[in-house]
């Protein structure tokens, strides 16, 4: 398993040091997020972004390229060639699709260069905090009881959420109804205002709303239980296996990007993530940095995809 160890590996550079190696970049980098904002996709990427710019004495501009779960984005960064272009990659796009979807605008396996690994972030069951259902069990029991009684959100057609959601209704032994969402954040507002029952997602996005007292977590699907939940249970827990634990976050860049420029671009990811509002960011997405390298990224990525092809044979899931 990947490790915090990673970030030990590179020291940090100063932002003059890292100019004085070449002259990328000439102007402004773009950091392309294929969610809406809100989301740890987004926070990471513009956390990052702010560091990056300072490392490298140009501005990191993010822009959310939402829709088709992440693939827009991801579309639009395969397809760079102005060599300052950046994806804060996500395995909705990278992996999922690659997996399930017969059709993909670009090679996943090919299209990019992989620069690092950033983070992972467990995901918890999400239910309205007035809903009535106080534990796993009690939405399970809800959920069989008559076909088609319980909706669950995702962040869109073919993403984690959208996975996760239909993972756990199949291993519950029931049938719920999909409701896609062009991203995490809006997802949390209708579950809280009981547009729908259910959701699978990320610690980070829910964490306001649960703060505030209008949502509520029954298990986590991560293999451990999340220690700033300490009383919420995961989901084999409560009985329920097989849905995958989390999401995953990385900067990849156009396979076309020089070597040079991807290896600057690692060791400045590295060297910002102990920075003190990226530990922040992290923290309260409970999510556990990483920092690897190109290639210990590519690889990651790779089994991921092998792992969700495996799963595409079991399933009767599309997102086509």
């Amino acid at each position: 398993m990947l490790r915090r160890r990673h970030l030990l590996a590179v020291p940090a550079l100063v932002g003059g040091a890292a100019r004085a190696q070449g002259a990328w970049p000439q102007y402004p980098v773009r950091v392309l997020v294929g969610f809406a904002p809100g989301g740890l996709t987004d926070v990471l990427a513009r956390v990052m972004s702010t560091r990056l710019a300072a490392h490298f004495g140009q501005p990191f501009v993010v822009e959310n390229r939402a829709g088709a779960s992440g693939i827009i984005g991801a579309e639009a960064v395969a397809k760079a060639t102005d060599g300052h272009t950046l994806l804060m990659g996500h395995p909705t796009a990278l992996a999922i699709a690659p997996a399930f979807a017969q059709r993909l605008p670009f090679d996943a396996e090919r299209a990019f260069a992989y620069i690092s690994l950033l983070a992972l972030q467990p995901h918890l069951l999400l239910v309205r905090d007035g809903a009535p259902w106080r534990d796993v069990a009690a939405l399970v029991a809800a959920g069989r009881a008559k076909e088609g009684a319980l909706t669950f959100a995702s962040s869109g057609v073919g993403s984690v959420q959208h996975v996760q959601g239909e993972q756990f209704c199949a291993a519950a032994g029931f049938k719920g109804v999909h409701v896609p969402y062009r991203g995490s954040a809006p997802t949390m507002t209708d579950l809280a205002a009981g547009q729908v029952d259910f959701v699978i997602d990320g610690v980070g996005v829910a964490r306001p709303l649960m703060e505030a007292g209008k949502l509520r977590a029954l298990a986590t699907s991560n293999a451990h239980r999340v220690p700033a939940l300490p009383d919420v249970p995961t989901l084999a827990q409560a009985g329920i296996n097989g849905v995958v634990p989390g999401s995953w976050f990385g900067f990849v860049a156009p396979s076309s990007m020089p070597a040079e420029t991807v290896r600057a671009l690692r060791e400045a990811c590295v060297a910002a993530l102990p920075s003190a509002e990226v530990v922040r960011a992290l923290a309260n997405a409970s999510a556990e940095a990483v920092g690897n390298t190109p290639e210990e990224f590519r690889g990651f990525v790779q089994a991921q995809i092998a792992g969700f092809r495996e799963l595409a044979k079991r399933t009767a899931i599309s997102f086509d």
